[in-house]
């Protein structure tokens, strides 16, 4: 299909054919992303589709939810009952603890203090908290958990996984030993503060010729990595090429408009920067709506700016759209959020997924009783 959200590449093999499972992309957006997938994943946990789930594929704060995710997989019930004594206090429970921190300022100012890359620092912030010295090897191997980081000198995407990392042009590491925390911190490393990430590896470690024309050093040896939204702010890649079913959360940004743009050379072009950017993560939304529509791929879209109003269920959760607008307005940043803006980020993930799910993949799905934080709303 010509305007399908992800293309092949030369790589790709011609005989592969779409799974009828399902895959769930998280999208970047710093904080505000991580804790509106955290709602989204409370409602599909509630609905016994998260267990159903055979890939989950993330980028930036998108990875943060889900390398918790991933790490606590085993240890869940999948239980609605016992959602509240697992999935809560397992997942919720330190990804909210995170967002009582604020790290990237933190980082960014001991980085040009002291030695190191900004990145590592970021890193260490979520091994302590998170992922307490975990490894990809920790993940489990049913759903496969992609986390997509962006390869600044080959251009191409940069997969994180259980059974290998790899970059279709430089090669595939199979195993790879890698901490979670540093695939985490380079999938979230935005640009420019926080990128880029440095791996240092092995040259013998790469497969034999599983790289397409970049397989030699220094590609090889020191991988330098970005933000994987740069490549693909919905983590669609790995899941649209594999899965018939897809579900994109979204919580990614939007440019905000500037009445006095700056007219000097850094902050000019750090602007036109950004609008390239913004067209290219429009463009790729409205192709993946386009093609649920067009029955391409089955499944749902829902994102933190979405409209409840607009998928025309007769009994949505209450979500005045100015309310929403102002969450969806949250800077991308790893910076503290308040108690009160944490809960509200988890409600709307919650409500907007639940509206997808019953309008686009099973309208036997009851409303739900009320918000995971019901004093909150939105």
């Amino acid at each position: 299909m010509s305007n399908a959200p992800v293309e092949s590449i030369v790589t790709d093999p011609l005989e592969r054919k779409i799974d009828a499972g399902m895959a769930l992309c998280l999208s970047g957006g710093g904080y505000r992303a991580m804790l509106f997938h955290v709602g989204a994943l409370w409602r599909l946990y509630e609905v016994r589709l998260l267990q159903d789930i055979r890939r989950i594929s993330s980028v930036s704060g998108g990875s943060i939810t889900a390398g918790v995710l991933g790490l606590k997989w085993r240890q869940l019930s999948f239980d609605p009952v016992r959602l509240t004594s697992d999935f809560v206090p397992m997942v919720v429970s330190p990804i909210r603890a995170l967002a009582d921190k604020t790290i990237d300022a933190k980082a960014i100012f001991w980085g040009v203090a002291l030695p190191g890359r900004v990145s590592d620092r970021v890193a260490k912030v979520y091994d302590k908290h998170l992922f307490k010295g975990k490894t990809l090897q920790d993940l489990p191997d049913t759903p496969r958990f992609v986390i997509n980081a962006t390869n600044v000198q080959s251009g191409a995407l940069w997969r994180f996984m259980k059974p290998y990392m790899r970059d279709y042009r430089v090669g595939e590491v199979k195993d790879p030993n890698i901490p979670l925390a540093q695939a985490v911190a380079a999938s979230s490393a935005f640009p420019p503060v926080l990128s880029p990430f440095e791996m240092r590896l092995d040259a013998n470690a790469f497969t034999a010729n599983s790289g397409l024309d970049l397989q030699h050093k220094p590609f090889t040896t020191t991988v330098f990595l970005t933000d994987g939204g740069v490549y693909d702010n919905l983590g669609l890649e790995t899941a649209w090429k594999r899965y018939q079913t897809v579900l994109v959360s979204d919580g990614g940004g939007k440019l905000q408009p500037e009445e006095d743009p700056k007219s000097d050379w850094a902050r000019h072009s750090y602007r036109i920067l950004s609008l390239i950017d913004n067209q290219v993560r429009s463009l790729r939304k409205r192709q993946v709506i386009d093609s649920f529509k067009s029955g391409t791929r089955k499944g749902a879209y829902w994102g933190i700016r979405t409209n409840v109003a607009d998928y025309t269920l007769p009994d949505p959760l209450d979500c005045p759209h100015e309310r929403t607008m102002a969450l969806a307005n949250i800077p991308t940043r790893l910076k503290r959020l308040d108690v009160n803006v944490q809960e509200k980020l988890i409600n709307w993930g919650y409500a907007v997924c639940d509206a997808a799910l019953r309008k686009h993949v099973d309208p036997q799905i009851k409303k739900p009783d009320r918000f995971p934080y019901p004093e909150k709303g939105v």
